[in-house]
């Protein structure tokens, strides 16, 4: 991973920032987000800081390449929101130039010149792809991708040397790389065609020996069907023309010359986007049918248990008279988009040479036999010996469709005669995959309950297609038969509304806003969308706008979007009809929940269980694709499903016990991040009992914070609701950490309600604390005036309170707020304030508090060398195990004191400390504010653009912070 400037290699420094430039040069003139980097730069957990070490990276980049002369070139590296591309001309590239030159070699009709380009191609390498970069997950599948591209480019080359008669070269170049890659089967494919061409028939030979002792040693397989053909012909001493499909098919793709024809692959490629459609069969519920039988069987073709000497004559009469069965119901009407998935699903029939099974899963009504049947038309014609179908009626209430059942209808479509289809279902089974043990066939079995089910129906050869559908994940066919699951979720907001506009059939005239609300309302759940449709189609007097003010009324939307005997509510009943009691019981629990999401420990607490039997039902769950696993341990309920659940025996005090969870989780994170114990608050003396979360250090704690920001908002605006004042208070008191660490002003209004509710309450602790939390805030998000309101307002109740040490902080703020509204007088006497309220209290901070008042005493009078000595002791006097963030405070407001003095180069030195302490810290609204202040510092010492520059830093981090805009 190198850069070469105008006058040599440029020192890019670390492995991370080697790696975020190889993350952007990947993605050439792309925006990158910095979550992505984030993922590309640490494989375990990222630090608390990593966005600003991604920032400080990308500055040092910018300034590297400037200082390289590449910004002459075209070459930027740009922030476009809160993301990064760097911008080049393509030609820069190494990779760029590597891609075209192998894609004009395949356009050549002359090998020479193929072979030339592609030498020149390969000789842009120089050793293994990003050497350099850390080897995280993007970064190793990154250079996994380029070298495979470099592999087949090697294979290409070799292929054009043996065109041209060069099979010595060819064979020069193969053995290196096949040393270094002894199990690619077509690499050492290609060698022993080439030492065959050479005459050199027993080396080839070899080579197929070796590299099967190896296989069998080394991995436990055997040789593959490219390398068994190489060995056949060789074996057989079939005359080679030396040409290959490789580079026939690029130059064939690209519209290249001359190659010998061919006959068309078995499998040509289906294109997801070659329609745009949706998501109804037209017969969901019906099961394979035979077609009448063609003529009667002789009278000895009787049924023979398999193992007998008679056994697969019914095979051998079938097969004698081959039908081609095609049992597919007619493909959906309006299927609409799915191009994702349908490209997923492609990949999945075709990466597995031992019979290809994909498995299609999702929840009720989200369009999985939609999207089988689509698919499975367009690739009837890759399958010219017949399509089955069966529905195996897993969820379609009632009972399953029995595997034998389904193996007998098989059987007589296939030319069994009704007579000779075996009684036992292994005989039946055994005959079925003899029968198409070498026919390309294409099933599809829908409507899947268990893998049980489907075991026995799988034809277990590399000819036939198998398509599962399923509302349950089926891990255990996933494990034992390797099928390939395609997850299927909701339509987005805009494929949900252009399915529900062609449901509707209405030309024009829609509300395009209104179509969007139903479309959310709907959940983007095709079967619901069609229903919404169907609904607003039989009343022509109704507008768009009137069926999305009906679904909006929660109480009646599952009522709504129910049509005669079908709808969201029996498709959701059927899937909750076969949990177990105790996941039936959490599903309802979840739903009368308020949160979004829950983990383990929030789902247990409200259903009333321990934590590992609520990490189990919460699987169970979304293994029936009833709730989602939105991240690894993180679940959250769709608005329909949770309005179903609902209707189930749950808890009536649900939310309570939530609340609850959330008091006994704060009170542990607060006791593991500050463990002087003077920001405790004690738990309401009823509070729940429940699990507990162990934080085993601070540092997990403030992770925990981080993560749950949604949840503490939710959890605060649900204590409020629950109209007890107690517990709202508490529990807003108890989130100060986050307001510190992440402070955004979606927290004032929750914040405001529950310091009405402690007002209400009669309580001095919460008014007092709530107060100084709205206080800091609101300076740590630059609204000084308002900031000055409550932190004063704050010091008489706290002091009633007996949180003296409290105030003291709080008159620390105040002297900040006053240094930033430019009241240097009213900031020195509120120092003065928190040093003798802490010297009273016996506070730990009293010496730190000192030693701060006095530098900035002796900064007002001039003596800057005092100033600096008293700011020395204050840092030295931090306590070690502080979590106010003193050490940033007092160099940022000592860095605005000596700017404001005219002391500016001592101010930037301040400042750039301030800086230092805050990165480290991981305190990014405080990062951004000491930016802010470099920016007017670097205004005076080095001119308004580099101001500017600082400025522009300090407002790219406060858009970074998770909810800064709220």
């Amino acid at each position: 991973m190198t850069v070469a400037g105008g006058s040599g290699t440029v020192p890019l420094g670390p492995a991370k920032r080697r790696s975020l430039l190889a993350a952007l040069l990947l993605r050439a003139g792309t925006p990158v987000s910095v979550d992505a980097l984030t993922d590309a730069l640490w494989d375990d957990e990222p630090p608390m800081h990593a966005r600003t070490v991604i920032q400080g990276h990308v500055s040092r980049l910018r300034a590297l390449l400037v200082e390289a002369g590449l910004d002459a070139y075209g070459v930027e590296l740009a922030t476009q929101g809160g993301a990064y591309a760097l911008q080049f001309p393509e030609t820069l590239l190494d990779v760029s130039r590597f891609e075209d030159l192998v894609k004009l070699a395949g356009q050549q009709r002359d090998p020479a010149d193929a072979a030339l380009m592609l030498q020149e191609a390969l000789a842009l390498w120089n050793g293994p792809a990003l050497t350099g970069t850390v080897p995280t997950g993007p970064m190793l599948a990154a250079a996994r991708g380029l070298e495979e591209s470099r592999l087949v480019t090697v294979e290409q080359l070799a292929e054009a040397y043996g065109r041209l008669g060069a099979h010595g070269q060819a064979v020069a170049l193969l053995r290196t790389e096949s040393v270094q890659h002894p199990f690619r089967e077509a690499l050492v494919a290609a060698l022993m065609r080439a030492l065959q061409r050479c005459g050199r028939q027993s080396e080839a030979l070899e080579c197929f020996h070796r590299t099967r002792e190896r296989l069998a040693e080394e991995m436990g397989v055997d040789p593959g069907k490219t390398l068994r053909r190489a060995y056949a012909e060789i074996l057989d001493g079939e005359p080679d023309t030396g040409s290959h499909p490789t580079l026939a098919a690029a130059m064939r793709a690209s519209g290249g010359g001359a190659s010998p024809k061919k006959s068309p692959p078995t499998h040509p490629p289906v294109h997801p986007a070659a329609t745009r459609e949706q998501e109804q069969p037209a017969n969901p519920a019906g099961s394979a049918t035979a077609e009448p039988a063609a003529e009667p069987a002789p009278a000895s073709a009787v049924p023979t248990p398999p193992g007998t000497d008679d056994q697969g004559v019914q095979g051998r009469d079938a097969e004698a008279n081959p039908r081609v069965p095609s049992l597919l119901p007619r493909a959906p009407r309006s299927f609409v988009s799915r191009e994702e998935q349908l490209a997923v699903l492609e990949a999945a029939v075709e990466s597995s040479p031992e019979g290809s099974i994909a498995l299609i899963t999702g929840p009720a009504g989200v369009g999985k036999t939609a999207l089988a049947l689509h698919w499975a038309h367009r690739a009837a014609e890759r399958h010219p010996q017949g399509t089955l179908f069966a529905d195996l009626r897993g969820f379609s209430g009632g009972e399953a469709t029995q595997p034998s059942c389904v193996l007998r209808e098989f059987l007589l479509a296939l030319g069994v005669q009704p007579q000779d289809v075996p009684g036992g279902i292994e005989a039946a089974a055994a005959l079925y995959r003899s029968l198409v043990a070498e026919r390309h066939l294409l099933v599809v079995l829908d409507n899947a309950r268990d893998s049980a089910q489907v075991r026995p129906l799988l034809p277990g050869t590399p000819h036939v297609t198998t398509v599962v559908t399923s509302r349950n994940r089926l891990d255990g066919l996933i494990a034992s038969d390797l099928a390939r699951p395609v997850p299927l979720g909701v339509l987005g907001e805009r494929d949900a509304a252009e399915l529900f506009v062609r449901a509707l059939g209405r030309t024009g005239g829609a509300d395009a806003a209104a179509v969007r609300q139903v479309a959310r309302l709907c959940d983007g759940l095709p079967l619901a969308l069609r229903i919404a449709a169907a609904r607003l189609s039989g009343r022509p007097q109704w507008s768009v706008a009137d069926l999305a003010a009906e679904l909006a009324d929660g109480q009646r939307r599952l009522a709504l979007l129910s049509a005669e005997d079908t709808g969201v509510a029996a498709a959701l009943r059927t899937s909750v009809d076969r949990l177990p009691d105790g996941d039936a019981w959490l599903l309802a629990s979840l739903a009368r929940a308020f949160t979004r999401d829950v983990d383990a420990y929030a789902a247990a607490a409200v259903a009333g269980t321990d934590v590992p039997g609520a990490h189990e039902g919460l699987d169970r769950l979304a293994a029936a694709h009833l709730i989602q696993e939105e991240s690894p341990g993180r679940y959250i309920l769709h608005d329909l499903v949770r309005l179903y659940a609902r209707s189930l025996d749950g808890p009536a005090d649900a939310d309570l016990r939530l609340v609850d969870h959330w008091l006994r989780s704060l009170d542990a994170a607060v006791h593991a991040i500050d463990t002087t114990g003077y920001r405790d608050c004690a738990l309401p003396a009823d509070c729940l009992p429940g699990p507990v979360r162990a934080f085993a250090d601070r540092d997990a704690a403030r992770g925990w914070f981080a993560a749950e920001q949604d949840g503490l908002l939710a959890a605060v605006a649900a204590a409020a609701g629950l109209g007890d004042d107690d517990r709202a208070w508490r529990l807003a008191v108890l989130i100060w950490p986050t307001v510190l660490w992440r402070p955004h002003l979606g927290w004032r209004a929750p914040l405001e309600r529950a310091l009405d509710a402690a007002g209400r309450a009669g309580s001095d602790e919460g008014v007092g604390r709530l107060h100084s939390t709205l206080g800091v805030l609101l300076v740590e998000t630059g609204h000084h005036e308002a900031a000055l309101g409550h932190l004063e307002r704050s010091l008489d109740p706290l002091h009633r309170a007996g949180l003296p040490e409290i105030a003291a902080q709080v008159l620390v703020l105040i002297g900040i707020a006053r240094i930033h509204i430019d009241d240097p007088e009213g900031a020195l006497r509120a120092q003065e304030e928190a040093v003798r309220t802490a010297r009273e209290s016996g506070h730990s901070t009293a010496a730190l508090l000192e030693h701060h008042h006095a530098a900035q005493l002796a900064l007002a009078g001039g003596d800057q060398a005092a100033a600096a000595e008293h700011a020395a002791r204050a840092l030295a006097s931090v306590p070690p195990d502080e979590t106010a963030g003193w050490r940033p405070l007092i160099w940022e407001s000592y860095g605005i004191a000596l700017h404001r003095a005219g002391l500016h180069h001592e101010a930037r030195a301040a400042l750039l400390t301030a800086l230092t302490v805050t990165e480290e810290e991981d305190l990014p609204a405080r990062t951004a504010g000491a930016l802010t202040q470099l920016g007017e510092v670097a205004s005076v010492l080095d001119g308004p653009e580099r101001g500017a520059d600082y400025r522009r830093r300090a407002e790219e981090l406060r858009r970074s912070i998770p909810d800064s805009s709220m």
